[in-house]
């Protein structure tokens, strides 16, 4: 604010405007110690002390430095200043650190201030306007920024400590939560329901049980995974990738090779290897194709010495004439490679039918457990649509708010910043 609006104030006894930024970077700092709230009332007792009439405040619980405008709050700020372009306010911060903690976005942002004829103020710091000032300005932000490159140096170097002892230092995925240690702190531990869920899946999909992943994404929707929240099918890949599932621990960003982790995992890790594997195109799953006429039994019969199904098949023989057989394939088993003629089986099995009579109460409780069956089957698949038509419709939505808030937008970079959100 210019020095004739200030004397101008001082005639008409006008009171200035203000308005209050609050950051904190973590989840911890947003309820305790220095956390917004705290914030919010010391800067409300300046404001009164000075005689500012705050008109907004605009709070942030946000982590990282970078540009201010990924800060949703801030971005909210510069659009209010916008949108109220014909007043002047004074922006009212905490401490100079919660203003930026990164040099180059400490003097961006206060050229975006002035821009907006807003004049930065903070309680434990004041602003001038001298090359003096600006240059002692500047000398506390690159302190502010260095001051956060060390921590987080030191954070990594704790995390990375704990990967390479096998042990996961972030934020626990689905099916996993925090459990204190004697031995080591905190440590994973499988949570339920989404961890009995999570091992279905994998196992599922290491089987062939599930094809590809969107039966994995309708398996998950039918077990109202995760509170019934969307299923997407880049969630299902996430959750195909995390080694951590499979009991292994890696994090290729800082080097941290795969290794088993101390933590208990929801599946062996050689079926996660085979989920891997199957990801990756290393393992090809192929759909049945409808058994021959020749081989009515493959697949229900099964081998007297280890009990798993025999399969069949018609090798060419030396006459060049194809001879039928059904054979076990276990490995291991004693009777592996042994081969029976199906004319043999076949009349096996018919002369244990033919004394068979079906009952008519037993051909009726078929017929009927069979109908609740396609009853349930078609029902899932309604869910699944219902399901899918809810998300598209809130998606919809969704986009209309953002496209009437950029309509709305004045600054052009909270427009790009709607405009990603709806690209998204």
């Amino acid at each position: 604010m210019n020095k004739n609006n200030k004397d101008s104030m001082l005639v008409t006894g006008k009171k200035e405007l203000a308005v209050i930024y609050c950051r904190v970077s973590s989840k911890q700092q947003e309820s305790y110690g220095s956390g917004l709230d705290s914030q919010e009332h010391r800067c409300k007792k300046y404001a009164e002390e000075k005689g500012y009439v705050v008109e907004e405040v605009f709070r942030d619980a946000f982590t990282g430095a970078g540009d201010f405008m990924n800060r949703p709050a801030m971005s909210a700020l510069l659009g209010y200043l916008d949108k109220n372009s014909h007043k002047n306010y004074v922006v009212i911060f905490d401490d100079l650190k919660r203003f930026a903690r990164d040099t180059e976005f400490h003097l961006k942002l206060r050229a975006a201030l002035k821009f907006r004829s807003a004049r930065p103020e903070c309680l434990n710091y004041t602003f001038g306007d001298t090359p003096e000032d600006e240059f002692v300005e500047t000398v506390f932000a690159a302190q502010g920024a260095l001051e956060r490159r060390q921590n987080q140096r030191q954070v990594i170097q704790k995390q990375k400590a704990r990967l390479e002892k096998g042990l996961w230092p972030f934020c626990p995925p689905l099916g996993y939560k925090f459990s204190k240690s004697s031995e080591h702190g905190k440590i994973l531990v499988p949570r339920e329901p989404n961890a009995s869920i999570i091992a279905e899946a994998l196992e599922g999909f290491a089987s062939g049980r599930f094809e590809n992943q969107q039966d994995v994404a309708n398996f998950l929707i039918l077990k109202d995974f995760d509170g019934g929240k969307p299923i997407y099918l880049s969630s299902v890949r996430r959750l195909l990738e995390c080694p951590l599932y499979g009991g292994y621990v890696e994090y290729g960003k800082w080097e941290v090779s795969r290794r088993l982790g101390k933590h208990q995992p929801l599946v062996r890790p050689e079926v996660y290897d085979v989920v891997e594997q199957r990801l990756n195109g290393k393992v090809k799953v192929f759909e049945r194709k409808p058994d021959r006429k020749e081989f009515p039994l493959r697949g229900f019969i099964r081998c007297m010495e280890c009990g798993r199904p025999l399969t069949a098949s018609m090798p060419m023989g030396g006459s060049h004439k194809r001879h039928e057989y059904y054979w076990c394939k276990t490995k291991g088993c004693s009777a592996r490679y042994k081969t029976v003629k199906p004319v043999e089986l076949h009349k096996s099995f018919e002369d244990i039918l033919l004394p068979l009579t079906a009952i008519e109460a037993v051909v009726n409780h078929a017929k009927a457990e069979l109908s609740l069956m396609w009853e349930k089957i078609n029902g899932d698949a309604m869910r699944i649509q219902e399901s899918k038509e809810e998300e598209i419709k809130n998606v919809g939505t969704e986009i209309e708010k953002l496209m009437e808030r950029v309509g709305k937008a004045l600054n052009e970079m909270t427009i790009r910043a709607y405009e990603a959100q709806i690209a998204s």
